[in-house]
Formats: C-alpha cells, sequence, structure tokens
C-alpha cells in the first residue's frame, strides 16, 4: 500500500520519461491511495493537453475515466486540521499536505517526484526515481 500523488497518476497515463517508471511502480505495488483531490488536480493536467491540442477531448476524458476506475475505493477525504498543521510549518502547498497527511494517516509512503515535499518530508516521501 502506497499513496502516490497526481503527478504519479498522470505519468503512468500521458506518455513521457517517467511512464515506464510509472508502469513499473504499478506493477510493484498496485494499491495505490489518493486524497480526493487528485481528481480535480488530474483533471487540471488533462485540460492543458486538450486545450494545446495535444490531445482530443475522447482521450482525456478516457484517461480520467480510466484514472477513475484504477483509484475506485482507494480515495480519501482529508481532514483541514491535519493539512493545515502542516502547511504552518512548512513551505508547501496545502494540495501536497494532502497527500502526506494520507500517508501518515495509511502508515505508509507517499510516491512523489515533488522536490518541495520532498525535501520537506524526507521520512515519509520517497522518490519515484529512487524507488523503481
Amino acid at each position: 500500500m502506497i499513496v502516490v500523488d497526481t503527478n504519479i497518476i498522470a505519468y503512468l497515463y500521458l506518455q513521457n520519461q517517467y511512464t515506464s517508471l510509472a508502469e513499473n511502480l504499478l506493477l510493484k505495488d498496485s494499491d495505490w491511495n489518493v486524497p480526493l483531490l487528485w481528481r480535480s488536480e488530474l483533471r487540471s493536467v488533462l485540460s492543458k493537453y486538450l486545450r494545446n491540442n495535444i490531445l482530443n477531448f475522447d482521450e482525456v476524458f478516457s484517461i480520467q475515466k480510466d484514472a477513475e476506475n484504477l483509484l475506485l475505493g482507494k480515495e480519501y477525504e482529508i481532514d483541514s486540521y491535519s493539512v493545515l498543521k502542516l502547511v504552518q510549518n512548512t513551505d508547501c502547498s496545502a494540495y501536497d499536505c494532502e497527500f502526506i497527511v494520507l500517508a501518515k494517516t495509511l502508515n505508509t509512503k507517499l510516491i512523489t517526484m515533488d522536490k518541495k515535499v520532498l525535501a520537506n518530508f524526507k521520512d515519509i516521501s520517497i522518490s519515484l526515481l529512487d524507488l523503481v
């Protein structure tokens, strides 16, 4: 069981230099967990691909639905108090702190490529590059 941030999910579905690493991670541990926030973040990423004519509507909608199916039953609502306490003591965004709170709640690791998260939460975050 792991927590993955939205970039890891995006790497899985949007071909780039990290796609094979995300695929290997999924093979290694398919129990991916996320805060509900991930849906909006992925839609934001996909909207850039749509607006820049990199992918068409059917393609981005298909990616969103596939990702939602992958994470079905693995989405969590995160309490604001815990998120804001982390924000208070770091320079990470509230969005990033949701993933950290979930990893702490589930007593597992957050897989990310976010340098700020990796620097602030060395005890609970792992770079995708270091994991696979």
